[in-house]
């Protein structure tokens, strides 16, 4: 495993493995299955509502907590400084630990102020080890660095993937001294990314898949990048990036990929904005329902 260094001195996997979209019920067996293969960066959040089946793979496995890098995410009905503060302490009873390596902030909506006040707060308590943003755009993560703010975000996750390159993003960010993270690297397989000639032929080069290469790439780039699967081989697959290195020539193609452009949503878009209002009660009265359902 390869790391970076936070810019607080604290060291983050720089291969991790998310649980997005991983049902309740199928959780904990992948999360488990992940360390086994080798991953030590479990990626997660409150909109997923698997943090409690993630915490039981924490207190499961054999590996020290001390070898574990955990992320969460406050979702965005839980801003403000109180909702978060509390949220945040919810996640840490959920995941069944004293501490959560890093929080991120995870849309760039509603009073994200207040709520990364809340996190510095909880990072000064020892709570967190590193805290941060998702989804924040170049203007917005250069407003929160710079206006008010007594920590610098540590991570900023964002769409990358060779579509959605972000170069110019991961420029600014480093000019900021925030460490770039990338969620859907894979785009989810949209505009062919699995069977892409570009990603397939250089892949052929080192015996390698589409995704291996996508992952390596982003792992050249010094991206932190997280990656998940319910499939074990598709694990194993995913972690075996760490013995072969693209040439000069290959980073370059993979260059030409890019177009700019979100494959899922711009949150510049205000039409976006709406659907993310709409979507959180949405999803948020859906698993009310669902936990009511369990009581019975």
């Amino acid at each position: 495993m390869e790391y970076v260094t936070l810019n607080n001195g604290v060291k983050m996997p720089i291969l991790g493995f998310g649980v997005y979209q991983i049902p309740q019920e199928e959780t904990k067996q992948a999360v488990l299955d992940a360390i086994s293969v080798g991953y030590r960066s479990i990626d997660t959040a409150q909109s997923y509502f698997n943090e409690e089946q993630v915490g039981e793979a924490i207190k499961e496995t054999d590996i020290p907590r001390e070898e574990l890098f955990i992320t969460t995410k406050v979702w965005i009905d839980n801003y403000g400084y109180d909702k978060c503060k509390k949220s945040v302490e919810e996640s840490l009873e959920k995941l069944g630990v004293d501490y959560i390596d890093l929080v991120l902030l995870h849309q760039p909506f509603s009073d994200y102020y207040e709520a990364y006040r809340a996190l510095e707060d909880l990072y000064k308590e020892g709570k967190i080890r590193a805290i941060g943003v998702s989804n924040f755009y170049p203007d917005r993560i250069t407003d929160i660095c710079l206006f008010g703010r007594e920590v610098i975000p540590a991570v900023n996750q964002v769409e990358t993937n060779p579509m959605n390159a972000q170069y110019e993003a991961q420029e600014n960010m480093e000019s900021l001294n925030v460490q770039m993270a990338a969620w859907a690297p894979f785009g989810e397989g949209m505009q062919g990314m699995f069977t892409n000639e570009t990603l397939v032929n250089i892949g052929k080069k080192y015996n390698k898949s589409a995704a291996q290469v996508i992952l390596r790439w982003l792992i050249q780039r010094k991206v932190v990048v997280v990656c998940k699967s319910t499939h074990l081989e598709r694990i194993k697959e995913n972690f075996d990036v760490f013995d072969f290195e693209l040439s000069d020539e290959d980073m370059e193609e993979i260059k030409t990929l890019d177009n700019k452009d979100s494959l899922f949503f711009d949150h510049a878009d205000p039409e976006i904005v709406k659907w993310f209002d709409e979507m959180t009660v949405v999803r948020r009265t859906q698993h009310r329902a669902s936990e009511e359902q369990k009581k019975w």
